[in-house]
């Protein structure tokens, strides 16, 4: 199948289609598209139970201003047909259904064989190398964008770090800090992605490797994100704990392939801690889940604990925020910006990844195919998409 033109694929049934419309994130994804979809979105939700679907879209058809609601498909992850008829039936594919190395294999190449956009909420690196290695050259011949980490991770911090650099600078090196805070509670779907790439360290790094070996570089360029050092951070006043999250790799990859992001860019990832109590705590946090992770009864009584697919109340979200405050600097110049907004794991992932497929079918966005970041095929468009919606990009200084 050649490259589709935007324009053939606006003659496909759906504009949209989210798959695992049923799981905690996935409803809070479709209610908000039902709130907040223009008039005429052409969307359907799919999963493998027809009732629970159908049970769902009885409830958007009273949240939709409109009265409008979506359709409803069958797709099951172990029926591959059914994976390729979602994804030949729409425009663009938004999943929430993980651990993606586990169930997202097979609607990736079902997009990229057909052209379809495609987002998702992975923060699995081990997915995303490995999908960049079976499908980010049929999507390029296809023209289909897969665009992975839609959620917090990482559209906050590869927006984030997008927005801090066009406050730079052009044609200089640049170095930019990012520093996340948040009160929320950890998503099941975070801990199980968590825990799956802590139990598979071996394929994690065997997968990066083989995908370090066949990726292109900018020949006059460079662009890297080191493990940053504990340390204490003045400049936002806490303590900088470097966080091995996929962030720093997806930042990286939008400054690969964006020439802003100038001749020699540095990205560090940190979470900003203010007391030093907590840094213990989070660190023993953090070595009790991967010892956990290596032995199969502990993995599975802490997976049984915190599913994918459960969350807190309504008011447990409502009192949750996030704060990702960053420092860049470059050619004398230093900025201080901050991305930030209300429960990053839940309400605010749902918002981004449907703000993300909105971009796609609306947005006059650049030409781009392959697996790509958000920064590299949405950018600004979503930057304003989201500002909109009631996150906050802003400058907080400049020296």
């Amino acid at each position: 199948m050649a490259a589709q033109s935007r324009t053939e694929r606006a003659e496909r049934t759906y504009d949209i289609v989210l798959f695992g419309a049923t799981g905690f994130v996935g409803r809070l994804t479709a209610e908000y598209l039902a709130v907040h979809a223009p008039e005429g979105l052409r969307w359907a939700i799919a999963g493998r139970s027809t009732k629970k679907l159908e049970d769902l879209r009885e409830r958007l058809l009273g949240l939709s201003p409109t009265g409008d609601g979506p359709a409803v498909l069958r797709a099951d992850v172990n029926e591959p047909d059914s994976l390729r008829e979602l994804a030949t039936s729409a425009r663009v594919v938004a999943t929430t259904v993980g651990p993606y190395i586990t169930y997202g294999q097979e609607l990736v190449a079902a997009c990229a064989d057909a052209g379809t956009d495609y987002v998702d909420l992975t923060g699995e690196p081990e997915f995303v190398d490995l999908m960049y290695l079976k499908n980010d050259a049929r999507a390029r011949e296809t023209g289909a964008r897969l665009v992975h980490a839609c959620g917090f991770d990482s559209v906050p911090h590869d927006l984030g770090a997008y927005f801090t650099v066009q406050q730079l600078p052009e044609d200089v090196p640049l170095r930019v800090d990012g520093y996340v805070q948040t009160n929320a509670q950890f998503s099941g779907g975070t801990f199980a992605s968590a825990m799956t790439a802590f139990a598979r360290g071996r394929q994690v790094l065997a997968v990066a490797r083989e995908r370090g070996q066949h990726e292109p570089r900018p020949a006059n360029r460079r662009a890297y994100a080191p493990i940053g050092t504990f340390r204490y951070a003045k400049e936002v006043d806490a303590w900088a704990l470097p966080l091995p999250t996929i962030d720093p790799q997806i930042v990286q990859r939008s400054a690969r392939a964006l020439e802003r992001y100038g001749p020699d860019f540095r990205y560090r990832h940190y979470a900003g801690v203010r007391r030093l109590a907590t840094v213990g705590g989070l660190v023993g946090l953090v070595a009790g889940v991967f010892v956990a992770a290596q032995i199969p009864p502990a993995r599975r009584a802490l997976s049984e604990r915190i599913k994918p697919g459960e969350g807190p109340s309504e008011e447990r979200r409502a009192r949750s925020t996030f704060s990702v405050r960053f420092v860049g600097e470059g050619g004398g110049r230093r900025v201080y910006t901050e991305v930030a907004g209300g429960d990053p794991g839940y309400d605010e992932t749902a918002k981004m990844m449907a703000e993300a497929a909105l971009a796609l079918v609306f947005d006059d966005l650049p030409e781009t195919s392959g697996q790509v970041t958000t920064a590299v095929a949405m950018g600004d468009a979503l930057i304003e998409r989201l500002r909109r919606a009631g996150m906050v990009f802003r400058v907080a200084a400049v020296r």
